[in-house]
């Protein structure tokens, strides 16, 4: 089961997390979402637990809970929902090739 954890420090590390939830059972992942620009934390997570019981266990033990100054939101994470792209998105479209070339385009 795949849980989200909301609501972290930006202090927070993928380490702190593992060792927060392997209270409950085996972890098998933990993804901390890093903002490409900044490289800093987005202050949220994803923690993947292979048994459903213990993903279950750990998620109430650990909702509502303060973990570095802040109390965590943990609930099971949707699938991820497709999002249209900007621009209308897709493939690029042939012919043309972008830029036109006006140095052979004399009047």
């Amino acid at each position: 089961m795949k849980l989200y954890v909301g609501n972290l420090s930006f202090e927070t590390t993928e380490n702190d997390l593992q060792d927060l939830f392997e209270q409950h059972g085996q972890v098998n992942d933990v993804r901390l979402i890093m903002d490409h620009v900044t490289g800093k934390s987005r202050g949220f997570a994803f923690v993947t637990m292979n048994d459903n019981a213990q993903a279950s266990t750990a998620m109430s033990a650990i909702n509502g809970q303060e973990f570095n100054g802040r109390a965590l939101t943990v609930n099971e994470a949707r699938p991820r929902e497709e999002r249209p792209r900007p621009y209308g998105g897709g493939g690029g479209g042939g012919g043309g090739g972008g830029r036109r070339s006006f140095a052979n385009h004399r009047r």
